[in-house]
């Protein structure tokens, strides 16, 4: 390959982007305006690292982000995806991801918030530093809030150490769109944006079956098609967290399997027994009885 020329594939595959993309395409069910947007993101990358080695002039790309979506849909995990792949083109010095909410940020009294925040910056550089929920940083109604202390020393950091560190905030996407809006600077300095969608009922059934099967456990057919029921049902409650939601039904139907067979009495319990997950597992739900 002479001096001027560069294989582009050849250089994708030796960094080892594909196999990022692809460990996150099994890791993650659906999410596909995601994922395509997470590989646009690492070939503007890359090709920007093959100018720079060509010598072609170019500022370096702002690098700063923004994931809005609901509660459970792989904000983080993405995030942690997004550093390995910054990390393998050079982009950062480390790889490593530091998530933080407002508490670990702001302080309680005059003073607090500076330390506080200067703290986790340190333990993010050469790193991603992701923000959930990050309009809580910001509380216009409330005078002696210390919030806006802690937006400023980000903002500050955004712009001065871009090259070290690369935050991330996340959140509801009306919420942080306001958050935005009330920010103009920081607005100025997130340059990608990506919307998490929530998942179908479906994708959540073969992401419950994943949970299941990594726990060693199985559903039946119609444990599968109950499930899906109380997935739909419990969608259009309030506080649906997606994934989250659905780990948790998991873990009360394994609380009552194993209920169910200590009730048995002496009965002998066979592998199977153990492992399985029956429908009235589910069935006895709250959703369903309206109790529990």
């Amino acid at each position: 390959m002479s001096s001027d020329r560069l294989n582009l594939r050849e250089e994708y595959q030796k960094r080892q982007i594909q196999e990022i993309l692809d460990q996150l395409d099994k890791d993650l069910v659906g999410l596909v305006p995601v994922k395509t947007r997470l590989k646009e993101v690492a070939a503007l990358l890359l090709v920007h690292r093959l100018r720079k080695s060509l010598g072609l002039t170019s500022s370096n790309p702002n690098l700063h982000m923004s994931f809005t979506g609901s509660p459970g849909t792989g904000k983080t995990t993405v995030a942690l995806k997004m550093a390995d792949v910054l990390f393998r083109l050079g982009y950062i010095r480390k790889g490593h991801l530091v998530t933080v909410t407002r508490d670990d940020l702001v302080g309680q009294y005059i003073g607090h918030t500076a330390p506080k925040t200067k703290e986790v910056l340190k333990r993010a550089m050469g790193g991603v530093l992701f923000i959930d929920e990050a309009y809580y940083l910001y509380k216009p109604d409330n005078e002696r809030d210390y919030g806006s202390e802690a937006i400023e020393i980000l903002l500050q950091v955004m712009e001065n150490q871009r090259d070290d560190l690369v935050i991330i905030f996340a959140g509801y996407k009306e919420r942080m769109d306001e958050f935005y809006e009330s920010n103009p600077g920081l607005s100025s300095r997130v340059a990608n944006h990506i919307d998490f969608p929530d998942y179908s009922p479906e994708e959540l059934l073969i992401i419950a079956k994943q949970m299941v099967e990594e726990q060693q456990y199985r559903l039946t057919d119609e444990s599968a098609n109950v499930l899906l029921d109380y997935i739909k049902i419990r969608k259009e409650y309030p506080h649906f967290a997606n994934a989250r939601s659905v780990r948790n039904a998991i873990d009360r139907a394994r609380m009552r399997q194993a209920n169910r067979m200590f009730n048995a009495g002496n009965k002998v319990l066979t592998k199977a027994d153990l492992v399985t997950i029956q429908p009235e597992d589910i069935l006895k739900s709250r959703l369903f009885t309206g109790q529990d």
